[in-house]
């Protein structure tokens, strides 16, 4: 069971979405604006949100610009299916997944699940409706400069902490689990997605060059994550 905070001016979503969820235990919070929607993430922190991107007062894409200011809460962004512009920026901005407009429920519930199951740390409830992923990579993983935790989510860069969402997290995990080795889009995509989710390649460099940003707040000088044109990305150790 998982606390989702929804935000959406569209009143028939709000509807559609909240009973689908609430069908499978989950516990919906509902808010019709990004402000009211905003503060209500800060005071009431839930396990995820979806946004939609267009809605009065403050849109979805400002409302998860401030909440990457403070914190790594798992998010899907809901975008109208002309709008790529929409997915690039929620990627850039560190939206976790995103749901073209018109969707089927069975396509929502099923990016929830996959988004929920990787923020969910090796050990905790199941959530509704998935098959566990067991206990591989639950270790702190070291690499040069670089500490994983996996069961708490943390990352540290030279010591000083570097707050990824979950996405980037199990990314960088794929990455860092073979020093020199390549890996191609399509082997990020299965760490880090499920099979029934399909994502392309610019998602998978929107994540990176999220990543490469976040590391170099902390260490101007980072250069662990290379990118090989045409081919992929490898962790080099430092």
């Amino acid at each position: 069971m998982a606390k989702i905070t929804l935000i959406d001016d569209d009143e028939n979503i709000v509807t559609s979405v909240s009973m689908a969820l609430e069908s499978l235990g989950h516990t919906v919070k509902a808010y019709y604006d990004g402000v009211t929607g905003l503060a209500a993430l800060e005071a009431d922190p839930p396990d995820m949100a979806i946004l939609d991107v267009k809605m009065p007062r403050m849109d979805g894409m400002e409302v998860l610009r401030r909440l990457r200011q403070t914190t790594d809460l798992p998010v899907i962004i809901l975008t109208s299916k002309d709008e790529e512009i929409d997915e690039i920026l929620g990627f850039n901005l560190g939206a976790d997944d995103y749901i073209h407009k018109p969707f089927s429920q069975r396509l929502l519930i099923e990016r929830v699940k996959a988004v929920l199951r990787r923020a969910r740390p090796d050990g905790e409830e199941e959530v509704p409706g998935t098959v566990s992923a067991g206990p591989a990579g639950s270790k702190t993983l070291k690499r040069g400069k670089l500490t994983l935790d996996p069961a708490r989510h943390d990352c540290l860069w030279d010591g000083r902490p570097v707050k990824l969402t979950v996405t980037e997290f199990l990314l960088l995990q794929s990455l860092a689990q073979r020093p020199g080795f390549v890996k191609s889009r399509d082997n990020l995509m299965d760490a880090a997605y499920d099979d029934q989710v399909y994502v392309d390649d610019r998602t998978i460099d929107s994540h990176v060059k999220r990543m490469r940003k976040k590391f170099r707040q902390v260490d101007p000088e980072f250069d662990a994550i290379e990118t090989l044109y045409g081919v992929g990305y490898r962790y080099r150790e430092t």
